[in-house]
């Protein structure tokens, strides 16, 4: 976190960005985010969730469940995700937060898996392990509401 905190901070020299966190699994990896950024930064939340239905034709769909409550425009704003799948709800919240005019919008993922987007052009500026296609429990990942107090990162065996 440290690396890539003062990765972040270099990038931002001279300026405060907002992180945006999604919830609930990014808010530890947030959290020592915050404390390796070495420059002025505010923090919120956001909170989304994917659905499929039958009026979707099963494809998976992204709702807001919780806003911002620090308006981005004209901001510099730095989405917060525990990690990068197939880019579809972080795909949906970039496209959001970008009618919203901020000044600028980049990502920071803890995992990254770019081998599963069904995104196309959907950069991730920070990462900070591409991993595998396994699934992850602790620092923040939980299962069924379990395991996130874990202080860090171990396959889940399901």
């Amino acid at each position: 976190m440290r690396e890539l905190g003062a990765e972040i901070a270099r990038d931002y020299e001279g300026r405060e960005v907002l992180l945006i966190a999604l919830l609930k699994a990014s808010f530890v990896f947030l959290a020592d985010l915050s404390r390796g950024i070495g420059i002025h930064h505010a923090i919120d939340f956001v909170e989304l969730a994917g659905y499929n239905g039958a009026d979707t034709g099963g494809h998976e769909r992204v709702r807001l469940l919780k806003d911002s409550a620090i308006p981005v425009t004209g901001r510099d704003v730095l989405l917060v995700e525990d990690v990068v799948d197939t880019g579809l709800t972080l795909n949906y919240l970039r496209k959001l937060l970008e009618l919203r005019e901020p000044k600028s919008l980049r990502v920071a993922a803890l995992l990254d898996r770019p081998y599963r987007r069904l995104v196309d052009d959907l950069p991730v500026d920070y990462v900070g392990f591409t991993v595998p296609d396994e699934f992850f429990v602790g620092y923040g990942f939980d299962v069924d509401g379990r395991w996130r107090n874990l202080p860090d990162l171990r396959l889940a065996k399901i």
